[in-house]
């Protein structure tokens, strides 16, 4: 009697496992969860779906482009066409010693200051005078005609007396700079804004001995300290 009750059930359950088979099959190419059949303690069946982990795409991040560090060149020095054989020679001692480095109350030969730049520029083409400071120079030396501030080799002096240069025309000057050594910079807005005044040094401190553009020893007799701010 138990046979005969089981049974008919077993075929229903069967019946219906196999039309649910079907139909998973037909729905699994649209459908991409899977589905999970259980029997249930009553002899009833029940279908789960559970649903499947998406495919991991590969990640594809934007790609960055970034510029390369372009390191920016020091201003290129005007040609001068200087007929005068003072600025010629001046010209040329102060080009042989362009690009050397700074360093505080040293005159050479492979460092200076802003005032060392300039007393051995002077040097070099037999000019003398004493070394000192940037406000040395503005003190000992007479200030210039308005027509004379930006010819060649007139000193010009920036940020409260502190630093100096030689004007090379009203586009630019040489200088010892903090950052650069000795080097050519343009009279951009920076530099016009700190302009205190010019100065000329005199011919008539030229020496009898004949001028010398080479290399000298290094001297560091400056008396006053002087406290440079240039960049």
């Amino acid at each position: 009697m138990r046979n005969q009750i089981l049974f008919p059930r077993l075929l229903v359950v069967s019946a219906t496992l196999f039309f649910a088979s079907t139909a998973i099959a037909q729905s699994s190419e649209a459908d991409p969860r899977q589905t999970r059949t259980t029997i249930n303690a009553n002899g009833g069946i029940r279908l789960d779906t559970e649903p499947v982990a998406p495919i991991a795409a590969e990640e594809r991040r934007p790609r960055i482009v970034t510029s390369p560090i372009v390191a920016r060149p020091a201003p290129a020095a005007p040609t001068l066409n200087l007929a005068n054989r003072f600025d010629q020679g001046l010209l040329t001692a102060i080009h042989s010693h362009i690009g050397a480095t700074y360093h505080f109350n040293r005159t050479g030969p492979e460092e200076f200051d802003c005032s060392g730049l300039v007393w051995r520029a002077f040097q070099d083409i037999g000019v003398n005078f004493q070394r000192g400071p940037a406000r040395s120079y503005w003190a000992t030396f007479e200030e210039p005609a308005k027509d004379q501030q930006f010819k060649f080799g007139t000193l010009v002096f920036f940020s409260n007396l502190s630093h100096v240069g030689i004007v090379v025309d009203e586009k630019g000057f040489y200088h010892s700079a903090r950052h650069g050594g000795v080097m050519y910079s343009p009279f951009n807005e920076y530099w016009l804004s700190r302009i205190d005044g010019f100065r000329r040094v005199p011919k008539q401190t030229l020496q009898a001995t004949a001028p010398n553009t080479k290399a000298r020893t290094s001297t560091t007799s400056v008396a006053t300290v002087e406290q440079n701010n240039e960049p």
